[in-house]
């Protein structure tokens, strides 16, 4: 990967001050990388003895990784916080630490000052006071109850601090987009953000858009179904391991069905419908049997030869030791602490093709501008909404392109999707129609329909770039430059414009070109190796990959990609150019494990990862779940007081966290004969009350009702006009003082404005209109008579 000499840190200059502890100190890494000044304040009296649970070493010393940190005091206080820009703080609702900072006292002398306020539960709701751990944010996502195999107990995922390490980004794009429009208003504003929502919204979002394999089926009708599932993306055994494959397409049918010999139990042209092969049950045996004497690297080799998309399952270290990682230089060695040097990931998005992380070379900072000059001169709607005035342009498809652009749209910016029915949208399904998955990843955007293959239509898709901010893509690398809509030909265009690109791999590398599903984007960077059971836990002794019930990474590329967009744009303000931020969503999916990966070197023994109990308990009902945790000492009193077991919190062998992790199973018995008499909800409110983290295991049907995701307005329900009965989606993204909730402009048919649109800012006439619709220059799908059912 290059480092081009010119490189400028987009944000440069922006000064943070950070109190967080714990995993969601993700948030000011992320800025970090991104070239903002981070300095780790440890203040008297309020984050120096948080009451908190120690936070992972590895976690906290990759975060906190190349930062300058200072110890203050009330007198030195004062000064640091006048002359920054962001503060971020994590404090304990309901505690000491809470009431010493007094971020409203703050707000309130420092107004231009923008202030994200983190907590597990948000601090404007009935849930302030409760506390979460990975487990149960996974439990009260959703996430839980779609993972693992129908039968047993569901599944954690893999990635220790997999949530937290998502809402970071989440946040990360919050807390820019409100510092962005405070350069034009000059208001700062304080953040009330919830990891919860940070983790319903950015995992995999159960009221988000969903996967071409769901065939327009959202993901809160999904249930575990690991048969079914494994069907879609197809994980089969090979001499020397596991294979998975993806055949959704009709073409890509065809390449499988050329590379088996064209046999003829296959020929009949019904196997061109994915429901038929779904539903055979000889197909796959057929596959299986003719993979079973191949090496991945073969089967990888062929599958490209025939277009058959592909990946060989790897383990972590596999993973890490491929070409496309050590080409791309995603891993550096560091010295957290005297004696340790671990492999760190050098940080998750390229700005004008150089690795954005504190852990290249040194550039020296650049003032931030005082102003958004250039945003400022754009008219608002004045709708409370961060982005107003921008405008996007949107070429982005299935998840990750979808949600991209919906995130602009949700904060105020006008997002123009341009798309074609020759290449339509995955998700899309029918073009007189719309899917519930497309209309919640593709909400509040206007569509124009243009041959982006034409010369005539190019030059038209140019001129809205020349009146555009940004411009979203996540084709495979190649694709954009061909329909001349890379950075490199926009630029020309309009030297202000900033360009996203996400792929599955990057765009350079060995890899740059595969295909990337984001199951095979998983396989490939150790992910679904990880998804699996413990040893002993299996229901047989073939592997039971179980990670196909969601569509992680894409939500969260999407953010990153987000991310660096308003950076570029903040960067804009004072160099008057743009730039190209590029995302590759293994390496971002890798960055999630990343003290698993420095956890393979460390010689030194560590303590336990996880205190006991620490997991999955059943409860009364069917199926019914609910995650329980300890943290501490402190907790493990509390639960023990709650299940009503004074002989384990009398039994020294049981009073430290080691001991506890040794005696696991005896604690996990206790816990689960307690649990099993209870609801989920009654157990998790129970514990919760006596400050166990807990969570009940919802499933995605039960989340708009529940009474904290109703207090922060997560949901609303919306009637399409394209069908007859309301769907749910999410709602707002933004708790803050100033931020209103996003608009409710109802996802288009492919062209649906496309009149609209080329009057609006290409300025055709109807007659020139007409001449280019004529001629399939322009495009314009209008919905059916009757409603779709």
């Amino acid at each position: 990967m290059g480092s081009p000499k010119h490189y400028d840190p987009p944000l440069s200059g922006v000064r943070i001050l950070d109190l967080s502890t714990g995993p969601m100190t993700a948030v000011g890494r992320l800025l970090a990388d991104l070239g903002a000044q981070v300095t780790v304040v440890r203040l008297a009296g309020v984050n120096d003895d948080t009451g908190a649970p120690a936070p992972d070493v590895l976690d906290t010393a990759i975060n906190r990784r190349g930062l300058e940190h200072v110890d203050a005091d009330a007198g030195q206080w004062q000064p640091l916080v006048a002359g920054a820009d962001i503060l971020i703080e994590n404090t304990r609702p309901g505690s000491v630490n809470e009431a010493a900072l007094d971020v409203r006292r703050i707000r309130a002398e420092h107004p231009g000052l923008v202030v994200l306020s983190i907590s597990d539960f948000g601090r404007d709701n009935d849930f302030r006071e409760w506390q979460a751990t990975a487990p149960v944010l996974h439990a009260l996502s959703s996430e839980l109850t779609r993972s693992g195999i129908p039968g047993q107990v569901p599944l954690v995922p893999p990635a220790r601090q997999l949530p937290y390490s998502v809402a970071a980004a989440q946040a990360a794009v919050m807390v820019v987009s409100v510092f962005l429009d405070r350069l034009r208003t000059g208001e700062g504003d304080l953040v009330d953000f919830s990891v919860l929502d940070g983790a319903m919204q950015t995992l995999d979002p159960p009221y988000g858009s969903a996967g071409t394999a769901s065939v327009g089926v959202a993901v809160s009708k999904q249930e575990r179904n690991w048969i079914a599932e494994q069907l879609r993306y197809p994980i089969i055994k090979c001499a020397d391991g596991y294979i998975r494959i993806c055949l959704l397409a009709k073409r890509q049918w065809h390449g499988m069905f050329e590379w088996m010999g064209r046999p003829e139990e296959f020929a009949d042209p019904k196997y061109d419908k994915l429901r038929e092969r779904f539903l055979s049950p000889t197909l796959m045996p057929a596959i299986a049997k003719f993979f079973r004497d191949k090496t991945r690297a073969e089967l990888e080799a062929q599958a490209q030869q025939y277009r058959v998309p592909a990946a060989a399952v790897l383990t972590l270290p596999e993973a890490l030791r491929t070409d496309q990682i050590r080409e791309r230089g995603f891993l550096r060695e560091v010295e957290l602490e005297p004696g340790l040097t671990v492999p760190v990931p050098a940080g998750v998005a390229e700005i004008d093709g150089h690795r954005a992380s504190t852990l290249t070379e040194s550039v020296a900072p650049q003032p931030r501008p005082d102003t958004a000059a250039i945003l400022a001169a754009r008219p608002r709607r004045n709708e409370g909404l961060p982005l107003e005035g921008l405008r996007v342009l949107d070429l982005g498809v299935i998840v990750v392109g979808g949600d991209t652009g919906r995130l602009f749209g949700d904060l105020g910016a006008d997002v123009v999707k341009i798309e074609n029915s020759a290449f339509p949208d995955g998700l899309r399904g029918n073009l007189t129609s719309v899917s519930q998955t497309y209309a919640a990843g593709h909400r509040n955007k206007r569509s124009i329909g243009i041959d982006l293959r034409s010369a005539e239509g190019r030059a038209l898709a140019h001129r809205l770039v020349a009146e555009a901010d940004v411009v979203l893509t996540n084709f495979k690398p190649g694709v954009a430059a061909t329909l001349g809509m890379d950075h490199d030909t926009l630029k020309a265009v309009n030297p202000g414009i900033v360009v996203v690109d996400s792929s599955a791999f990057g765009p350079t590398g060995p890899w740059a070109t595969r295909m990337g599903y984001g199951p095979l984007v998983r396989a490939a960077a150790g992910f679904t190796d990880l998804w699996v059971y413990p040893d002993g836990q299996q229901e047989s002794r073939r592997k039971a990959f179980c990670d196909t019930v969601t569509v992680y990474p894409d939500h969260v590329s999407a953010r990153i990609g987000v991310l660096g967009a308003l950076a570029l744009l903040l960067r804009r303000e004072r160099s008057g150019t743009g730039g190209s931020v590029s995302i590759a969503q293994s390496e971002v999916m890798l960055s999630h494990l990343a003290a698993e990966i420095a956890e393979q070197v460390v010689a030194t023994p560590l303590p336990p990862t996880h205190d006991a109990p620490w997991g999955v308990f059943g409860s009364a009902g069917d199926d019914q779940w609910v995650a329980v945790t300890v943290r501490d000492n402190d907790d493990w009193r509390a639960l023990c007081s709650v299940i009503g077991r004074a002989d384990l919190a009398a039994d020294d062998a049981l009073s430290t966290r080691a001991g506890r992790a040794r005696d696991r199973a005896r604690i996990d018995d206790a816990v689960g004969e307690w649990t099993a008499g209870r609801s989920p909800t009654e157990a998790m409110t129970l514990l919760q009350r006596a400050g166990v983290p807990a969570g009940a295991a919802l499933r995605a049907a039960e989340l708009p009702g529940w009474d904290y995701y109703v207090a922060r307005r997560a949901f609303r329900e919306e009637l399409h006009p394209l069908w007859t009965t309301p769907f749910v989606m999410e709602n707002v993204q933004i708790h803050s003082e100033r931020i209103a909730d996003p608009p409710l402009g109802q996802a288009p048919l492919l062209g649906e404005q496309t009149r609209e649109l080329a009057a609006e800012l290409l300025g055709l006439d109807d007659a020139q209109i007409d001449d280019l619709l004529a001629r399939g220059v322009l495009e314009r799908f209008t919905a059916p008579v009757e409603a779709a059912p």
